[in-house]
């Protein structure tokens, strides 16, 4: 541990009362007098704050897939009561940041993205076409033409970084091929390309597809910390029937041993969480702790033998590229906040964003805010609202009230679109479309992690929201992501901070 980072955060938190469990009627009195301290408090603190005009050696940047304010809102309530409050007066440990913005997350030719194109704006600094990864906007979804794709080709801040002497890392609780994280090290005509067979057959000469970039390619080769699922992608073994498989026979976890042999580097291949933790002075690392996705966190194999948390990765991670005598760049994806929201799964997305939370709890606790910029967003929102009038200290998994004469019953918590549209329907009425909310909402066991919430209109996969998302700050240059701005500015951002990259040198004084 290099410093105590978190002490002024926690004395803010302390000096505005959030540390305590703040009761609706109890022995603090929510009056005038409450309210005017609060604020007198924060302005304080606020007044006191100077911009931090150091280099920023290192940078983190963590990514909550899908996290928009939704979720962010959500989750903060939920992380509350899991402590016991009535949730509305916790915060998520990013929250407290002093540098605060939106960010505009249209693809370059769709008003909701996906997460590929806002992924390539986030970490390429170009925003781009729906589908498509660490390529601009020439190129076009699902065609690979190489003279077009040549010139298309956009590098992220990973590379900008390897070149700048860095050490990098990346660390997702998805597939480590997936779209999000894939835009970090890949050039596709389409996300779907993680696997030789699903490259249609004309363009298999056209691009490697994304596992073997990520092997055989910068800066994925250069990669000194790669955590995440996938090993199926890798081809090292079958087990998820939800995800593509290799045809060409290549089993790409032993090419990466055999080419740090060659390089000559200390190098290790990790399966389960034992392994990871004996981890230590290695320069380069492969973990794959999944056939495809890693496991929910509510639902995972806590054991040795199972798969390690994102909060265990971001650690390890940090261990060993802070050494880096350049600094290191770190991007982290909370990527199934996204996958549960998919799936109408409401408990599982605010148990994920938690987690993800205490990733970046563990991430300041380790690192020094003078040197270390962290910045925490998210990729693209989902058609999640928080809606009704509940009680303060509702259950946010709950009804939006609790008066039986009140009809209909309805979720705090509810999807504009998704599968949870059959659960709440009535048996034998689908083709009319009428719902019984009352007796399924109550028969359903709405304390099981996979209970899918409503969802007045069906899509076998709920959509993506399009509302801008927020970004936090702390470290030197956090002030750079104030305001409202374009996805892709972030990484100009970043770039500039860390003097590294195509912005580098708007920051030098």
């Amino acid at each position: 541990m290099r410093s105590l980072p978190l002490i002024s955060l926690l004395v803010l938190l302390g000096s505005l009362g959030f540390c305590e469990n703040i009761p609706i009627a109890g022995s603090k009195i929510e009056d005038k007098n409450y309210w005017y301290e609060e604020g007198r408090l924060r302005l304080e603190e606020v007044l006191r704050r100077t911009q931090n005009l150091n280099v920023a050696k290192n940078v983190i940047i963590f990514i909550g897939d899908g996290m928009g304010l939704p979720t962010v809102t959500a989750s903060r309530i939920y992380k509350g009561q899991l402590a016991g409050q009535s949730g509305e007066e916790a915060n998520h440990s990013f929250e407290l940041f002093p540098d605060v913005g939106l960010i505009k997350t249209y693809n370059t030719d769709k008003q909701v993205p996906d997460s590929a194109g806002t992924a390539t704006a986030l970490f390429c600094g170009v925003k781009t076409n729906y589908y498509t990864a660490g390529v601009d906007a020439t190129a076009t979804l699902g065609i690979c033409d190489p003279v077009v794709n040549e010139g298309a080709r956009v590098d992220s801040m990973l590379k900008w970084a390897q070149d700048a002497g860095k050490k990098t890392g990346l660390v997702t609780t998805a597939r480590i091929t997936h779209a999000t994280p894939a835009a970090s090290y890949s050039h596709v005509n389409d996300r779907n390309w993680e696997c030789d067979g699903e490259i249609p057959a004309q363009y298999q000469t056209c691009t490697k597809d994304i596992a073997r970039q990520l092997v055989e390619d910068s800066p994925g080769k250069d990669l000194n910390v790669i955590f995440g699922g996938g090993l199926q992608q890798l081809g090292f073994a079958i087990g998820d029937v939800a995800s593509c498989i290799r045809t060409d026979g290549l089993n790409l976890t032993s090419k990466w041993e055999s080419d740090r042999l060659v390089e000559g580097v200390s190098h290790r291949f990790v399966t389960n969480r034992g392994q990871m933790e004996g981890l230590s002075t290695e320069e380069k690392v492969l973990g794959l702790f999944g056939y495809g996705h890693m496991d929910y966190d509510l639902e995972r194999d806590t054991s040795v033998n199972g798969s390690p948390s994102i909060i265990d990765m971001v650690q390890k991670a940090i261990s060993m590229l802070e050494s880096a005598a350049n600094g290191y760049v770190l991007i982290v994806e909370g990527g199934r906040i996204d996958h549960a929201h998919h799936d109408n799964f409401a408990k599982l997305a605010l148990a994920e964003a938690v987690k993800f939370d205490e990733a970046i709890s563990a991430a300041l606790n380790v690192t020094s805010r003078d040197d270390t910029l962290i910045v925490v967003t998210a990729d693209h929102s989902h058609a999640m609202t928080m809606n009704g009038y509940p009680e303060r200290g509702n259950d946010i998994l709950g009804f939006a009230h609790s008066e039986p004469e009140k009809q209909p019953l309805y979720e705090t918590l509810t999807y504009a679109n998704g599968r949870g549209f059959n659960v709440h329907r009535k048996a034998g009425a689908i083709a009319a479309g009428e719902y019984l909310w009352n007796d399924l909402l109550l028969m359903t066991d709405r304390e099981d992690p996979r209970y899918r919430h409503f969802a007045p209109i069906y899509e076998s996969s709920e959509t993506h929201g399009g509302e801008d998302v927020a970004i936090y700050a702390i470290g030197p240059y956090s002030h750079l992501f104030n305001g409202v701005f374009e996805q892709s500015y972030v990484a100009h951002a970043v770039s500039c901070a860390g003097r590294f990259g195509p912005s580098g040198t708007y920051c030098q004084i």
